[in-house]
């Protein structure tokens, strides 16, 4: 409907001749409403069989202009109109609709419906929903309940006149949806819903309503908050009526609102109640003139005077003086704030006006005008015309209003020629005008158009344009009407735009908005549209990936360069905060890298206050992995910009956390990141030497102490890892504090460093170059401290010294408490000293690390005694030395001391008696290298042909731990041949030794050819007679069978291993010593339960396992009646296994269901197995019957 409201109403008491030229055209209809304004040509069927009782109504006609002359006329017509002999049918049913007698009107109309002769004023009225807008039993000249006839003087602004009133249209009324006028029914699938039974009186105008309701182009466009308020309501009630599955779809519709937080609707909104309750009150509420007029009239602010005079002649017809009084005041009051509003908006307009001329005048220097001469006498000539126009115009009736707006733009030809109509405020209507800021009368380029040489009237132009097929009406098509004629018009415009448009765009297409809304963002006026444009962007895609993030994060960047830090803190920030508890990981994330991303950008107390504490709640609360890695990353970033001594402990603090956290990733992300940034400021503060570093070793030292019973090893690598991130800041922090640094200058061919220098940083901030400055930088350094250390010493250099007093000893007396058989912590250590030599340097290692290491070991031949068994040998100082230290550099004469070393550690261990575990240890350590495989192959044939048997003992040992890392070339050239050497060997001790080896030389060879000499060899020492009684030999064997008999070669396994077990079994019945006899039957008994997890043939069953457990049998029964029970339910297992395979079962399930049996059976011994112990008392307790 058109703002004038003129055009496209019928009502329903105007005559069928009225309202067929009503539908002719616009000004047949404009002279029509003069016509029964003035109180000329009513109809008699109409105007004449009006109620005399119903004043009002007719009143309700008249201009508010003009209230007087109108009312009286109306009045007058009312009263003393004759009333014809015959009546028409539709008078009647102008009668019967002003008494309400709407189920007899609806009869009427359905019987002239099936007659075929419909009558329009029926037709209309029904299909007409706002004469249905009132509450059940309110007179259609009353409008709400608290004031009579509200609805007839509703109807006075001549534009859309109620449902008596005498102009040339419906009652058109928007109305404000409700939840009764859902039509539900409507859209569902079940079919019996819809019924066409009759519709009962109460149903009549709650039908009316729904169809009215639901037609979209008389439906006011609902509001961004209202929609989302209306949104969670009614996700709410599909929850409660286990609408679970439409609830789901509804969310995924509505995906960028989060229906678990009324807070995400609008901040500071209260809750309305729900659904239900909105409904069952709604009929509690009365609709107040205020509604009345803007809903159904739409009148303007400047009519809403003319209401005042004629509520106050209205009877009270359905409520108490008191009640009216209260309503008029209300109204009163309603109508001074929309009066103040308007003039407010007036001013506001005009100011923009200003602005833009002083935007022309400014610029006006710079630009060059294509105006013709002629343009500016017209554009006078057209505002003296607008002038007069608006002089004459003043008396016109307000359904001419409208339109002669339209048509004072058009006057002159000169206008619509040279200035197109969105220059002129007037072209829209008024509340559109409100709404958006008006561009500037006058371009800075205004272009001229050809005038046709033509005669025609600026009226008739205008008739003939109209038939373009353009609209202003709509929001969208005011915005594309008026074109921008200036950079700030463009960003109201974009602003205006931009929520209506990203909604509407594909959301894998949606970061191509980005660089709109953040050029928008920066450049619009209104604090209000850009904290929604920003809104818009943080919640721009539902769960952003990688790459969107990124572009989102770039224009952050890039806004925050642009706008400042005051803008920054103000605007970004809140988004931030807004997101830090999204039920998306990727909002969570995209804040986590923002708070990082604009840390250079904000307000130093910003950053160390609340982004801080933003990052530190998300580190300890966040559950997600990703999350807490970029929060380490972005508090790595505000590590390297904050500047307050006083947030160091808390950046402690947060180190702390960080390396302890679960994740892996976050792990890395702080070694990465945020230790390197924060050891800068550490750096920075003089703290690194003085308390960050004593600290953590202070940790270690601790958890050493209270680790005796069981070391908290993840703790320990935890501290140590960041004492080995530390070091190239250490190094640095030497290098800068030197006594030549002031001397670094940067002159000449500048020395190149080595690659392998330095140990590959974990992350570039972990470069020492990187640290320094540049590579160029540091390659002087370099230089000026290896001169200083060759040459010159240390004297007066603090910095060093302290690592070389403080740090080294403090290390070393760590490394000497450590558990020596914990190969992870050796390995930690190792690590450790091999990266903090390589990075201070071959000097500084040879000058100032070894020697203390040195100094405590003493490695001479002249300290063996029987105590040095308990020395510092036997401790991890060893293979920390020897694996961290002297493996830094692979020179020869590196390569000879730590060969040197290791020979000498071997030598002196074996002749004190001493544990093996250090030098094992080392074995272990430098065996993962196979760099280091032929040295200690060359270490190991130095105790092979050393001339004590104790060393040689030794050796035969460490070559069971070097086979298993050594490529078979190497086994058959250098070790099988050393252990047959071994073998051979004089003492029976030596050629015990050499088992293990052989038996792991079983278990991962696979040439044949060695196989075979290795099983000779054992076999020599099972069918010598030389080693008939030896029970070393035997247990030795027995042992090496179960630990090596379940991977070794199943052929080796089947041929050798078993049958040899059989024969020890029967060797061992004849054993006349208890204790010997028991020790055999104990490692047989674990040899046997090992290989009964193996497949075994059922000759093998038969002939060697069943006999050799029999025997086995045998002797448990005297020593060890616990694994005699054990060994009686293998026996039966394996029985059982025979009899399976030997009995032939007409159904498979039978032998699936004995296999179950089998591996039940099985699970139940090894799981009694675990509980074993060497004590009587324990297997006793193993095996007792539970009471």
């Amino acid at each position: 409907m058109a703002p004038g409201g003129g055009g496209g109403g019928v009502n329903p008491f105007l005559s069928d001749s009225d309202e067929d030229d009503d539908e002719v055209s616009a000004t047949d209809e404009r002279r029509a409403g003069l016509r029964l304004s003035s109180g000329v040509g009513l109809d008699p069927g109409s105007a004449d069989s009006l109620s005399p009782q119903d004043p009002v109504a007719l009143g309700s006609s008249a201009r508010p202009g003009l209230p007087g002359e109108a009312s009286a006329a109306a009045v007058a017509l009312g009263v003393t109109g004759e009333t014809p002999a015959r009546l028409s049918v539709d008078a009647i049913a102008a009668q019967l609709l002003r008494d309400q007698y709407l189920l007899t009107a609806l009869e009427l109309h359905t019987e002239l419906l099936e007659s075929g002769r419909e009558l329009p004023r029926l037709r209309d009225y029904f299909s007409n929903p706002g004469n249905f807008e009132r509450q059940s039993g309110t007179p259609p000249g009353l409008g709400a309940p608290g004031i009579p006839g509200a609805a007839g003087v509703g109807g006075a602004g001549g534009r859309e006149p109620s449902t008596t009133s005498g102009g040339g249209q419906l009652n058109r009324a928007g109305s404000i949806s409700t939840l009764d006028s859902l039509d539900f029914a409507r859209y569902s699938d079940d079919g019996n819903r819809e019924t066409d039974e009759r519709v009962a009186e109460h149903e009549v105008p709650l039908q009316e309503r729904k169809n009215y309701k639901s037609s979209p182009e008389i439906q006011e466009p609902i509001k961004p908050l209202e929609k989302r308020a209306l949104n969670f309501l009614v996700n709410e009630f599909l929850l409660k009526n286990n609408y679970k599955l439409t609830s789901i779809t509804f969310s995924d519709e509505n995906d960028d609102q989060d229906f678990e937080l009324w807070d995400d609707v609008g901040l500071n909104i209260p809750k309305p109640p729900d659904l239900l309750q909105l409904y069952r009150d709604f009929g509690n509420h009365q609709v107040t003139g205020k509604d009345l007029v803007d809903v159904a009239s739409g009148v303007e602010e400047d009519e809403l005077e003319a209401l005042t005079p004629v509520l106050g002649n209205l009877p009270p017809t359905l409520e108490t003086p008191q009640t009216v009084e209260n309503s008029l005041l209300v109204k009163k009051l309603e109508d001074k704030i929309s009066l103040l509003n308007s003039e407010k908006w007036s001013l506001m307009e005009q100011i923009r006006r200003l602005e833009s001329e002083m935007d022309f005048l400014k610029n006006e220097h710079f630009a060059s005008p294509v105006v013709c001469d002629s343009v500016q006498p017209s554009l006078d000539q057209s505002s003296h015309k607008d002038s007069g126009d608006s002089g004459q115009n003043s008396v016109v009736n307000s359904s001419e209003k409208g339109e002669n707006k339209d048509i004072h733009l058009s006057k002159s030809d000169e206008i619509d020629s040279t200035i197109p109509k969105e220059n002129f405020p007037n072209s829209f209507p008024r509340r559109e005008r409100e709404g958006m800021p008006s561009s500037s009368p006058s371009n800075k380029n205004t272009v001229h158009f050809d005038k046709p040489n033509r005669k025609l009237s600026p009226a008739f132009h205008q008739a003939l344009l109209s038939f373009c097929r353009m609209s202003a009406d709509s929001r969208l098509g005011s915005e594309v009407s008026r074109i921008a004629d200036s950079e700030k018009s463009v960003m109201l415009m974009l602003g205006r735009c931009l929520p209506h448009i990203v909604p509407n765009v594909l959301l894998a297409k949606r970061e191509e908005l980005i660089p709109l809304i953040l050029c928008t963002a920066c450049l619009h006026p209104e604090p209000k549209e850009r904290d929604q444009l920003l809104h818009i962007l943080f919640n721009l895609i539902k769960r952003p990936d990688d790459e969107q993030r990124q572009m989102i994060l770039t224009g952050c960047v890039a806004f925050a360069r642009h706008v400042g830090p005051t803008r920054v803190e103000a605007e970004l920030l809140p988004q931030c905060w807004e997101q830090i508890n999204h039920k998306y990981p990727e909002r969570r994330l995209l804040v986590a890298e923002s708070c990082g991303a604009l840390a250079p950008y904000l307000p130093k107390e910003i950053r160390s206050s609340l982004v801080l504490s933003m990052l530190q709640q998300m580190l300890m609360e966040d559950k997600a992995d990703l999350v807490r890695e970029a929060v380490i990353k972005s508090l790595g970033i505000i590590m390297g910009y904050i500047d307050d001594p006083d947030k160091y402990q808390q950046g402690f603090e947060l180190l702390l956390s960080a390396l302890g956290d679960p994740s892996e990733r976050v792990v890395n992300a702080t070694h990465q990141v945020f230790l390197p940034a924060y050891a800068a400021w550490t750096t920075e503060l003089g703290n690194l030497q003085s308390h960050l570093i004593p600290t953590l070793l202070n940790k270690i030292e601790k958890l050493l102490r209270e680790g005796e019973h069981g070391l908290d090893e993840h703790k320990l690598h935890m501290y140590l890892s960041a004492l080995q991130s530390l070091i190239p800041s250490l190094f640095a922090l030497v290098l800068q504090n030197a006594p030549f640094s002031s001397k670094a200058k940067l002159h000449g061919e500048v020395p190149q460093i080595e690659v392998t220098r330095f140990p590959r940083p974990m992350s570039p901030l972990q470069d020492v170059s990187t640290i320094i400055g540049s590579r160029e930088q540091l390659a002087v350094l370099l230089q000026l401290y290896d001169y200083q250390l060759e040459h010159e010493g240390t004297t007066g250099w603090e910095s060093l010294l302290w690592v070389v007093n403080q740090l080294l000893p403090q290390l070393i007396e760590i490394v000497g408490k450590i558990n020596v058989t914990s190969t992870a912590c050796v390995h930690e250590f190792s690590r450790f000293f091999w990266r903090l030599c390589r990075t201070f340097g071959k000097i500084f290692t040879n000058t100032k690390v070894k020697p203390q290491f040195q100094e405590i070991l003493r490695l001479s031949e002249e300290n063996i005694d029987s105590s040095a068994g308990n020395g510092v040998l036997t401790k991890a100082t060893v293979p920390i030395y020897a694996t961290g230290v002297l493996t830094c550099y692979i020179q020869e004469e590196d390569r000879k001391l730590l060969i040197g070393f290791l020979e000498d550690v071997m030598t002196l261990l074996s002749l004190s008696h001493a544990p093996l575990d250090s030098l094992k240890a080392s074995f272990v350590e430098l065996g993962a290298n196979p760099a280091y495989h032929e040295l200690l192959l060359t270490v190991l044939w130095y105790g092979v042909v050393h001339t004590s048997a104790l060393v040689r003992c030794t050796a035969a040992r460490m070559f069971e731990l070097l086979v298993k890392g050594v490529n078979e070339t190497l086994v058959a050239q250098r070790v099988v041949p050393a252990l047959i050497t071994l073998s051979s060997d004089p003492e029976i001790s030596v050629r015990i030794a050499t088992i293990p080896a052989f038996g792991t030389i079983m278990e991962t060879v696979i040439q044949r050819e060695l196989l075979e000499r290795v099983k000779m060899q054992l076999a020599s020492f099972l069918e010598d007679p030389q080693y008939q009684d030896q029970y070393s030999l035997h247990t030795e064997i027995i042992k090496t069978f179960g630990r090596v008999g379940p991977n070794a070669e199943p052929r080796f396994r089947d041929e050798f291993v078993i049958p040899h077990l059989h024969k020890l079994a029967l060797v061992n019945n004849l054993q006349i010593v208890d204790s010997k006899r028991l020790d055999i039957a104990t490692h047989l008994f674990e040899a046997y339960s090992a290989l009964s997890c193996c497949f075994i043939s059922e000759d093998l069953m038969v002939n060697h396992f069943l006999p050799g457990l029999r025997c086995l049998r045998i002797d448990m029964e005297h020593l060890s009646p616990e694994h005699e029970v054990i060994l009686t339910s293998m026996i039966k297992e394996c029985e059982q296994k025979v009899e399976n395979k030997t009995v032939q079962e007409p159904q498979g399930s039978m032998s699936i269901a004995a296999s179950l049996v089998s591996e039940d059976t099985k699970t139940k011994f090894l799981n009694k197995m675990g509980q074993l112990t060497t004590s009587g008392a324990m297997l006793a307790n193993v095996f007792q019957r539970k009471k």
